[in-house]
């Protein structure tokens, strides 16, 4: 099992790139699975989790 990113050693300007490439992916992987079977069907639930993860640290960091 891999082991989860740590949200609170990325700057700013990092966490909104990795954002945007997790929610890219997400779509992405959506949208192929509507085609065919998915290789991973955890997947998308990995992507919302990590999505989760960079938001809660966002809103930790404007809050405090």
């Amino acid at each position: 099992m891999a082991k989860k990113e740590v949200m609170t050693t990325k700057t700013d300007q990092e966490l909104k790139k990795l954002l945007a490439e997790t929610r890219a992916k997400l779509r992405e992987v959506r949208f192929t699975a509507a085609g065919a079977r998915a290789k991973d069907s955890d997947a998308p639930k990995k992507l919302r989790a990590t999505i989760a993860r960079i938001l809660t640290e966002q809103n930790a960091r404007v809050t405090a």
